[in-house]
């Protein structure tokens, strides 16, 4: 093979992993499954996708190498095939940011309707929890918290924030998290408390950047098994 061939077969390749990257449903299922495993039917339900559709764009990122499957009893399970691949995400979401105007004013004008909404970075909350004069709150899905979530965070899945708010103690901050900076659950979540009288504010990023940067996590004992041998700092 010349050195044209050869340059022209490795574009080739590397193009089809991007191009599985160019829809928006697809780069919703990374962003959904940096928080761990999930089945197909879960995916659907938290893409608003059916299950045929979403199976479709699963089996896109599987064949570009980008997730991995397992079965588990009759379910079929995705994940992401590596950290390598998250990054790359969190890479992408940057870019989107820091050049794209348009982004920038659908994430300023969402969050200008929210005039209260107070955001906290991943070094001060840090250094809140070593205080000891903040409650972290996860606001994903149970089975989400159940894969990994933030060392002694509160379980309180939005659905249920309404019914659980008041085990929350009023004197001091609640900080709650999401997915990641493009959910928007926590955001709902600090709206609520705000309106109910407490010190609410969300963190900037969600619990997979968080466990990335290999802060503390904690895991379900169950799926502790599931994982044993990683690290602390991976993805999940």
């Amino acid at each position: 093979m010349d050195i044209r061939k050869f340059k022209t077969s490795l574009y080739k390749e590397m193009s089809g992993m991007t191009k599985a990257l160019g829809n928006p449903h697809r780069l919703e299922i990374l962003d959904l499954l940096a928080q761990g495993p999930a089945a197909v039917e879960y995916v659907a339900l938290n893409t608003n996708l059916s299950v045929a559709n979403a199976s479709q764009h699963l089996q896109v990122l599987k064949n570009a190498f980008l997730v991995e499957s397992e079965k588990r009893g009759k379910y079929n399970y995705y994940k992401l095939a590596n950290k390598q691949v998250f990054e790359t995400w969190c890479a992408l979401r940057r870019l989107g940011f820091i050049q794209n105007e348009e982004i920038n004013k659908l994430f300023n004008d969402f969050r200008k309707k929210r005039k209260h909404l107070k955001t906290i970075s991943t070094d001060d909350l840090v250094k809140k929890i070593k205080t000891d004069s903040v409650v972290v709150v996860d606001v994903r899905p149970e089975e989400e918290f159940k894969n990994g979530h933030i060392e002694n965070a509160l379980s309180f899945p939005l659905m249920e924030l309404r019914e659980k708010i008041s085990e929350l103690p009023k004197e001091k901050e609640i900080v709650a998290y999401c997915r990641g900076p493009l959910c928007m659950m926590a955001d709902d979540a600090v709206e609520f408390l705000n309106q109910n009288g407490y010190s609410g504010s969300r963190l900037e990023k969600g619990y997979p950047d968080w466990s990335a940067g290999s802060l503390p996590i904690e895991r379900d004992e169950c799926n502790q098994r599931k994982e044993k041998g990683k690290t602390q700092g991976s993805i999940y």
